[in-house]
């Protein structure tokens, strides 16, 4: 199954490097882009109008990868690095896959800063924190979870993507769902059906290590709140 020239590893291997680096370049973009807008400062004037209005079609812009069919951004995606005459390959399924995975991050942190109260951040800088130093200690730590999970659903999509995929491909590069596709074309091998049944144990093994993990650490902070407790009645 995991043939180097036959099989699957090599597709397997192509496709995470492919959604790790999509990933790691869209939580950037995704994060960054998120703060600048729900943070940005209230300006009244004509030209602080004009500037919160081409935010807000940026805005508007950057979400449209996730609603436009992806049999048409994926010819746009050809035309336009055809017009730029980039090689067809690694990096242009790595900047595909960024188009379509930034809007999934972007979303989720947005919501997640939208729910936070400003007022931590003004208490900061009221002490005398900078603004990279409100960003590193109170922003990012509390957008974590959203980036985590935008990063988690970008990294799924960018696993099973195939429509945009096929037209930005190259010939010297191959991902995990054009490998399956070519090879049911004429029926479905045993080693797809093996390939499902590993990659879902993997995934079943990532969810119970979690799980495990969020109990443990449930557990340690209930034991230190009670620890706390008997503590400061003790004290009392």
């Amino acid at each position: 199954m995991f043939d180097p020239i036959t099989g699957y590893g090599a597709p397997l291997r192509s496709s995470l490097l492919i959604a790790l680096w999509s990933v790691l370049l869209s939580a950037v973009l995704g994060t960054l882009g998120a703060i600048g807008l729900v943070r940005r400062p209230v300006r009244r004037s004509l030209l602080g109008r004009g500037y919160g209005a081409v935010l807000t079609l940026g805005e508007q812009v950057s979400v449209l990868p996730i609603m436009i069919p992806e049999i048409i951004l994926g010819i746009a995606l050809l035309a336009l690095f055809t017009l730029l005459g980039l090689p067809f390959g690694m990096v242009t399924l790595v900047l595909a896959h960024v188009v379509f995975c930034v809007p999934y991050i972007y979303i989720t942190v947005k919501g997640r800063l939208a729910s936070l109260d400003p007022g931590l951040e003004e208490a900061a800088r009221d002490l005398g924190a900078t603004p990279l130093k409100v960003l590193t200690t109170i922003t990012l730590p509390l957008a974590m979870p959203a980036v985590i999970s935008g990063c988690l659903l970008a990294f799924a999509m960018s696993m099973d993507d195939f429509v945009i995929s096929f037209f930005v491909n190259g010939p010297h590069s191959n991902t995990l769902p054009l490998k399956i596709y070519s090879s049911v074309k004429v029926g479905v091998p045993p080693h797809v059906n093996a390939l499902c049944t590993v990659m879902l144990a993997v995934v079943f093994l990532i969810v119970a290590v979690s799980q495990l993990y969020q109990a443990n650490a449930a557990r340690r902070h209930r034991a230190h709140q009670q620890q706390d407790a008997k503590t400061a009645g003790g004290r009392a």
